[in-house]
């Protein structure tokens, strides 16, 4: 009598079924990421942190003008979504603008939700770089974003064939230099260690294969 193959050897030669997401599934994930992203960025601002991309940009000009964040925040995308649209096509670039006009109006609203009475440095850095990990996390698997310069490097790659890699990085650096005039030494390292959690999240979450509803 021949041996019955196991059942992980089974589940191994089985095709993945890849199930697009549902219009409310994708509701739910719009709504659920930006509030945990809203959560990192209200951290972030009470300790007064900085991030990368077009929110770190914001967080600038609202540290060097007083400008109201999620305001800033949001016109600063708008230039970006005829790319997202060209590049990514219709349906990333309306889940990316709902994505961006909902993290604006979170942004506003957490802090009249709670109130902050003690906040740690280290902690805003580490909680805040894995809310807002998680938050994208949730919008990159469903097939949206935060739109500003994730959309642009890509752009400038297909173009141009620039390294999309090197130049996010380099932008990402530019707001980080340019932070040493409004933001004191010691928490630019806080910004570097939240901005370290934020991209390992995504780095250790975020990889081919392992999640294949779209």
């Amino acid at each position: 009598m021949s041996a019955r193959p196991c059942a992980s050897s089974e589940a191994a030669i089985l095709p993945v079924v890849s199930t697009p997401h549902r219009v409310h599934e994708d509701a739910m994930a719009l709504l659920i990421g930006t509030l945990f992203v809203a959560m990192g960025v209200v951290l972030f601002r009470h300790a007064g942190l900085l991030t990368g991309g077009t929110a770190g940009l914001a967080f600038l000009i609202h540290y060097a003008t007083g400008w109201n964040f999620s305001l800033v925040f949001f016109v600063i995308n708008l230039p970006f979504y005829g790319l997202a649209w060209q590049r990514m096509g219709p349906a990333f670039a309306i889940k990316t603008f709902l994505a961006v006009g909902l993290l604006a109006v979170l942004a506003q609203w957490v802090p009249q939700w709670i109130e902050i009475g003690q906040l740690s440095t280290g902690f805003a850095a580490i909680a805040g770089g894995l809310l807002t990990g998680t938050g994208m996390l949730m919008l990159f698997r469903h097939r949206a974003s935060l739109g500003g310069f994730n959309v642009l490097v890509l752009y400038l790659q297909e173009r141009f064939g620039w390294r999309a890699g090197k130049l996010q990085m380099a932008m990402d650096c530019s707001i980080v230099l340019a932070a040493f005039a409004v933001v004191d030494l010691e928490r630019i390292g806080w910004s570097v260690l939240g901005a370290v959690v934020l991209n390992l999240t995504l780095a250790i979450n975020h990889r081919p294969g392992r999640y294949m509803a779209v």
